[in-house]
């Protein structure tokens, strides 16, 4: 796999000029070219990158129903998360599905500001390309004179550039943030679609001899069989019940061993083990922690 280490040789990549900054840069997507190279079928880069497409022509399903919008989309990207492009057809795209922007922003340019931290929290960075941010007319707007505000800035570097880019940085990232809250929100039908199928997915897992194959069900596991990332999922989740995808799963392990527990006689321990763990400690201590009793003391309520 290939790393791309700086914003320098990324532009260089994609036949631009040098950067006027070499930790933060933004880039109109019309302008950029690909060129061919082993590059791109597997590489990685070491900034963090967050692009938006402006005018998107093509309307595009989320399930069964269409995008909230479709005036704009963006996308996030952490240092480090594998990528692969197909030169062509996103130099096709580039050039006729309307104006794009990217900005690229090195983790040493948030060296000493609150944003080194903080900007981890954010947990559209991980998710996947498919859910993507999608904008009204207004949220554009918000976002585009943002993106024009950094770029004009690093125009005249002096002692005051650092910390006003970052603190436009640190709104985009809160903007983006409270669109993303409005997404989950115009998108309640199709969550709690989700969430219905979220609930069947557990219920055949406990249901069946999942656990003793392989053990607890993951985050990672449900998320790839609802075609969703991991955070997302959880994000998701946490706007729409206020629990996260850990906190669902975790529900439903509890209801299966309170099933057990009231409707067989077997012992703790084998009760552990056919939910998936390893441990009988482990599901005492999570079982007390989510009921407040021991399943012991539970099951001895039903005597």
């Amino acid at each position: 796999m290939n790393s791309i280490r700086s914003i320098s040789a990324f532009h260089k990549l994609l036949s631009l000029p040098e950067p006027l900054h070499p930790l933060v840069s933004v880039i109109n997507v019309a302008n950029m070219r690909l060129a061919e190279n082993e590059v791109w079928k597997k590489f990685s880069v070491e900034f963090y990158s967050i692009s938006m497409k402006r005018d998107v022509r093509a309307k595009v399903k989320y399930g069964q129903q269409y995008y909230d919008f479709d005036k704009g989309t963006m996308n996030f990207l952490a240092p480090k998360q594998i990528q692969s492009l197909e030169v062509a057809e996103v130099n096709k795209i580039n050039q006729e599905c309307g104006v794009g922007y990217m900005l690229m922003v090195h983790p040493d340019f948030l060296h000493g500001h609150p944003l080194a931290t903080s900007i981890k929290n954010y947990g559209f960075f991980s998710y996947a390309v498919n859910e993507a941010l999608h904008l009204s007319e207004r949220e554009e707007k918000n976002i585009i004179e943002i993106l024009q505000k950094i770029d004009s800035e690093y125009q005249h570097i002096d002692r005051h550039t650092q910390d006003i880019i970052l603190s436009q940085i640190d709104l985009l990232l809160n903007y983006s943030n409270r669109f993303y809250e409005r997404q989950f929100i115009t998108r309640r039908a199709v969550n709690n679609d989700l969430l219905s199928k979220m609930a069947q997915l557990l219920n055949d897992y406990f249901g069946h001899d999942e656990p003793l194959k392989h053990g607890l069900p993951t985050v990672e596991l449900v998320a790839g069989k609802l075609n969703l990332s991991p955070r997302y999922l959880s994000d998701m989740l946490r706007s729409l019940t206020g629990q996260n995808a850990q906190q669902h799963i975790h529900e439903r392990l509890i209801e299966r061993a309170k099933e057990y527990l009231s409707e067989t006689t077997l012992s703790v321990s084998e009760i552990a083990y056919q939910l998936g763990f390893e441990h009988s400690q482990s599901f005492n201590k999570l079982f007390k922690k989510k009921t407040a009793v021991s399943p012991l003391e539970f099951r001895q309520s039903f005597n």
